[in-house]
């Protein structure tokens, strides 16, 4: 009875772990779906501002719901006790600055946050140089950071410690493709910095095309998760006789 009570619960927690990754790797997808359309519509000039603000938000909205998904995936992987036929309870919080994973999830969605107050501002009409830099590019460089960081940590995580090529580990390839993403992301970020001489972007088309193809890879590393299935790291406890 044991073994199946057992057996039942890790069942339920695997599906559980499986039905978080799956919401991560959608938002992450349509995110990155929506910030590259919005990149594209600016690029080329299609629709008004508004429009390509409005684009931005919605696909901000889904990488910051990525983000929080991340770190329920992390925090729920290790909420597995072995030796416990109790069924754990899902977990929407807890704090693990010691876990490799949960400090990128955790990195990654104040990013995603960081972005979110950027394409809000962005609303606003009539801002000085020094104004857009400082509600608009400053956020967004920031958010910037976040992601290259949140991908250092994962790659040290799922490389056990240090950095290396796990070309044939499905995470290693989601963790490399949106570290690459990131890297973009950060040189359109560079790039979108407000000249006050002239009320310029540095260099519009950098900003563009780098959101566009950092944008991709979001939405290729969101694909590729969905194919990543999550192992439960389980913690041992002490079965009283």
């Amino acid at each position: 009875m044991q073994r199946e009570s057992a057996g039942s619960r890790d069942g339920a927690v695997a599906r559980s772990l499986l039905h978080v990754n799956l919401v991560a790797a959608v938002a992450f997808m349509l995110g990155g779906s929506f910030f590259a359309l919005g990149a594209a519509f600016a690029q080329l000039a299609v629709g008004s501002m508004e429009t390509v603000n409005i684009t931005y938000l919605i696909g901000g909205f889904f990488f910051s719901l990525g983000g929080y998904a991340s770190i329920l995936l992390v925090v729920n992987m290790t909420n597995v006790e072995r030796g416990s036929t109790k069924v754990t309870r899902t977990r929407w919080w807890t704090h693990q600055p010691h876990q490799l994973g949960w400090s990128s999830a955790v990195v990654l969605f104040v990013g995603t946050l960081l972005f979110a107050v950027s394409l809000v501002a962005a609303f606003a009409a009539g801002l000085t140089p020094r104004q857009s830099n400082g509600w608009i590019w400053l956020p967004d460089i920031l958010g910037c950071v976040c992601f290259l960081v949140s991908g250092h940590l994962a790659m040290l995580d799922v490389c056990g410690g240090h950095i290396g090529l796990r070309v044939h580990s499905l995470g290693w390839w989601v963790v490399a493709v949106n570290q690459f993403g990131s890297v973009l992301f950060f040189l359109a970020g560079l790039a979108a910095f407000t000249r006050p001489a002239t009320s310029r972007s540095l260099d519009i088309a950098l900003v563009n095309w780098g959101t566009f193809a950092g944008a991709v890879c979001f939405a290729i590393g969101g694909g590729l998760q969905m194919f990543d299935k999550p192992e439960p790291a389980r913690r041992e406890v002490q079965c009283n006789p």
